[in-house]
């Protein structure tokens, strides 16, 4: 696995490509708490700031339909050109100075959502030119341990950089780094196939064809639909989160934030091993260990032992990501070159929008049902889906070996 590791570490365009990928990161990062706080500090508004994260979760729901720009043009030039933008758009927040301009930050934090959402699309795309199929798997853990890693450091000094100077301070730190991001993009060396021309296709058959694809891919779908199974249940764990400190540890809230590095340390441990162990299973199997992984450490949370807790959220966080990891290599193997960018796209819409939905009902059921209710169900949506990919692989391995038996008899 280091080995592998450092193969990849040592390619010039997946050198880069992480780059690009951890400076974005930690201004995102940074930028995501502190937004929070700057209208919280602007208008005194507990409701305003929690519309903060709804801003750039919002354009995900709009994913089939933007993914299609990432098949229509070049995906380097592209990425470049986005976040450009962007960083021209955070650097508008300079002006934000009071209250009633608190209307700029919502503006600004929607159009980075929707250059999120082109981006992932066109990165994903672009992965495929850049990065050996062999190095892949390894490729997309490590890009998932960077986004990890930034999000346990990143977030601490954005609200220390607010608390010195101020909100300005946090919007040009976000436009520097995807400016950088920018010109690690820009350096990348890629020969992408020109896009394919589409003499009748508008921009609404371009985004059905996107569906549709992905619908009708056996694979697919399943690793899809388990990720966003796995995505559903994280969001019902986590909001579970303050009443088990509160009712079943009798913990104060602050310890929180240790759950919250547990998990992530275990997020960057799975990111660092996913190549290998991908290369050891299938995709659908590796995706269902997480998921029981996952299932686990739900289920140590509803105990009242704080050793037991702990070791939950480390195995939440090891069994997360490789649903995730698991639906994103297979998709960028088993799909054409010209339908990658609206259908990983599309995907990341049916993975990551339910969240948003997921954490409302969360947020509602935790006032009215015990938590560990919560937590259980968590856990056995998890186990549901590991078992639905388990059976559905066994299945298909039967149908495959009928297959080659019944060509058999007919040569």
């Amino acid at each position: 696995m280091a080995w592998t590791t450092l193969t990849v570490l040592r390619d010039r365009n997946a050198g880069l490509y992480l780059g690009g990928v951890l400076v974005s990161g930690f201004g995102d990062s940074a930028m995501a708490l502190a937004a929070g706080i700057w209208v919280k500090t602007l208008t005194d508004s507990n409701s305003l700031a929690a519309l903060v994260s709804l801003c750039v979760w919002l354009p995900t729901l709009a994913g089939p339909v933007i993914g299609v720009a990432a098949d229509r043009v070049r995906r380097r030039p592209l990425l470049v050109a986005t976040h450009l933008v962007l960083a021209a758009l955070m650097a508008t927040l300079l002006l934000l100075d009071s209250a009633a301009r608190v209307w700029l930050l919502f503006a600004v934090l929607t159009l980075v959502g929707v250059g999120t959402v082109l981006s992932d699309a066109a990165e994903t795309a672009l992965i495929t030119a850049a990065i050996p199929d062999a190095l892949r798997g390894d490729f997309n853990g490590l890009v998932r341990t960077a986004i990890e890693s930034m999000k346990l450091v990143a977030p601490l000094a954005g609200a220390g950089l607010f608390a010195a100077l101020g909100g300005p301070a946090v919007a040009a730190l976000d436009a520097v780094t995807f400016a950088l991001a920018a010109i690690a993009f820009r350096s990348l060396k890629v020969r992408e196939a020109p896009p394919v021309a589409r003499v009748d296709g508008t921009w609404l058959r371009d985004t059905a064809e996107g569906i549709r694809y992905l619908k009708n891919h056996p694979l697919l779908r399943r690793l899809i639909l388990a990720g966003a199974a796995a995505m559903i249940a994280s969001s019902l764990s986590s909001t579970a989160t303050y009443a088990m400190l509160d009712v079943g540890l009798h913990r104060a809230p602050t310890l929180a934030g240790v759950l919250l590095a547990l998990q992530g340390l275990g997020s960057i441990v799975s990111g660092l091993a996913a190549g290998a162990l991908m290369r050891r299973k299938s995709e659908p199997a590796y995706a269902a260990a997480g998921l029981a992984l996952f299932a686990a450490g739900a289920l140590a949370r509803a105990t009242p032992w704080l050793p037991v807790v702990l070791g939950g959220s480390l195995l939440i966080g090891l069994g997360l990501v490789c649903p995730l990891l698991a639906a994103l290599t297979a998709l960028q193997r088993a799909t054409p070159t010209d339908l990658l960018g609206r259908v990983a796209a599309t995907a990341n819409t049916a993975m990551f929008a339910p969240t948003g939905l997921a954490v409302l009902l969360g947020a509602g059921l935790v006032a009215v049902v015990d938590y560990r209710v919560q937590l259980v169900t968590a856990g056995a949506l998890a186990l549901l889906a590991a078992a639905s990919l388990f059976r559905s692989g066994r299945s298909s391995c039967r149908d495959a070996q009928e297959h080659e038996l019944h060509g058999g008899w007919t040569t």
